[in-house]
């Protein structure tokens, strides 16, 4: 299941999180003559237009000059993945074009510019029918070279189902594997079998689907080829409504039955309760479970509310905190739920890429509950839920248990508004962890290594939650 988000949406994310640090000396952004230095969006973007050779310009010298490692970045690996990405493009067309040859490079950056240019243009005055559509796979090559998972280029917005408030999209479930870990854009490795943990809805309720059926394969091929997930995963999260029907064989182990299945993406409601980014209840009479789904604007003091409200008349034994699947979102509120369990403490450090460091610390006007803590981590736990589970384990105040977080974390992102009313958006200082240690890539190990089976899911058991209970209770 995915849930359609508009680019909207993804902006305001990416605005939200704010610096969270102390203010770094600020960074001139680069212009050359006929580039439009890029600039912080204002208020409602207007209309998007055509992207142009001039907005890759744009796009190009706003990346030299802004992002982390722009001062010592070697733009030709910029030029030529944009260049790549346009020749491979003309051959999904079916053509190509004599002119379409790289020019050469030498490392100064506005002469390596100039003849990219000349060359694009040459290219596209061949295929002026395509013009559009190569400005636009060149623009994402260029920024897809960066390789950085806070990097993005926002664009497109007007898709005909981009947003539905409280329905999800997709066949209706959720695998233990998910799309970013099948197609590469996640560093986590996957591991057989892939089977479906949740079904919400949709198609996949339809037809019957269970927590713990084994998906053997999607549309006839396997999911795992000699261990290796393989990108036949992905169809499993479709996110646009031209996705077609996906056909899986599927194996119910508790009984031994086989069958296949298509199934047609498409709108359906979701729950109520799984909209909720914070949710509660409290466990054997004295342990507090708070679910926090992302770092959205206030979720921090709802978390602190919902263990407050439960400890009203009892005495609590500690506190279990569900961050699998959370999406990230503020670094801010990642400091002041830390800030809960801990004072005067660097949670994290921002460096640019001379490895100048700006300190994010605990907001020590936060009462610190003085409970004992456990945190479930996942593959889904991205961006500040891994600032929030590197800072519990480095700076020991609870315990992590589940699997490694995505290794999605490369730095807060900013966002810069390019002459077509795109946005681009990616970080100009580095994030690690308390301990300095990078988590970009790498991710966040729990302390305790407790995966699910697909017999826990048929079963409905949720091994990391009875482990972080037996060790609360302890």
């Amino acid at each position: 299941m995915t849930t359609i988000r508009t680019a909207a949406a993804v902006l305001a994310l990416l605005l939200a999180a704010a610096a969270c640090t102390a203010p770094m000396p600020p960074r001139t952004q680069a212009s050359t003559a006929g580039a439009t230095a890029c600039t912080r969006p204002q208020g409602r973007l207007g209309t998007e237009t055509a992207t142009t050779i001039d907005v890759i310009e744009q796009a190009y010298f706003c990346i030299l000059g802004n992002y982390y490692s722009g001062p010592t970045l070697d733009a030709r690996s910029l030029l030529t993945t944009g260049f790549i990405a346009l020749t491979q493009e003309l051959n999904r067309d079916g053509r190509d074009v004599p002119e379409a040859i790289m020019p050469a490079l030498t490392g100064d950056r506005k002469a390596d510019w100039a003849a990219f240019e000349a060359a694009y243009r040459k290219i596209t005055d061949r295929a002026p029918d395509l013009r559009d559509k190569l400005a636009v796979v060149t623009l994402e090559g260029i920024v897809a070279a960066l390789g950085d998972n806070h990097a993005h280029w926002t664009h497109d917005v007007e898709r005909p189902l981009d947003y539905y408030d409280g329905d999800g999209y997709g066949l209706g479930l959720e695998a233990n594997v998910s799309g970013p870990q099948a197609d590469g854009s996640t560093p986590r490795v996957a591991l057989p079998p892939l089977f479906v943990t949740t079904v919400e809805g949709g198609a996949a309720r339809a037809a019957g689907l269970c927590p713990g059926d084994i998906i053997e394969s999607i549309n006839g091929s396997a999911p795992f080829v000699d261990g290796e997930a393989t990108p036949a995963i992905a169809t499993l999260y479709p996110e646009y409504p031209e996705a077609r029907p996906v056909e899986l064989r599927l194996l119910r182990q508790t009984t031994g039955r086989r069958w296949t299945v298509s199934l047609k993406p498409g709108l359906y409601p979701r729950d109520p309760a799984t909209l909720r980014v914070v949710s509660s209840k409290l466990l054997d009479d004295d342990v507090t479970y708070v679910r926090m789904t992302g770092f959205v604007a206030a979720s921090a003091n709802r978390v602190l509310k919902a263990i407050s409200r439960l400890r009203t008349g009892r005495t609590l034994s500690g506190v279990v905190l569900d961050l699998r699947g959370n999406g990230g979102g503020s670094p801010i509120e990642a400091i002041r739920l830390l800030s809960a369990f801990v004072h005067g403490k660097i949670t994290a450090y921002q460096c640019t890429v001379d490895n100048r460091c700006a300190t994010a610390r605990t907001d020590d006007t936060v009462e610190l509950l003085n409970l004992p803590l456990v945190v479930l981590i996942d593959h889904g736990c991205v961006s500040a839920c891994e600032h929030f589970s590197a800072a519990v384990k480095d700076l020991r105040i609870g315990r992590l248990i589940g699997t490694r977080t995505a290794g999605v974390i490369s730095g807060p992102a900013h966002s810069y508004l390019l002459a077509n009313n795109t946005v681009l958006s990616f970080p100009d200082r580095h994030h690690v962890g308390p301990d300095r240690e990078v988590i970009d890539r790498i991710g966040v190990p729990p302390d305790h290594h407790v995966p699910m089976t697909p017999e826990d899911a048929a079963a409905g058991r949720d091994p990391a939650l009875a482990k972080a209970l037996t060790l609360l209770q302890k």
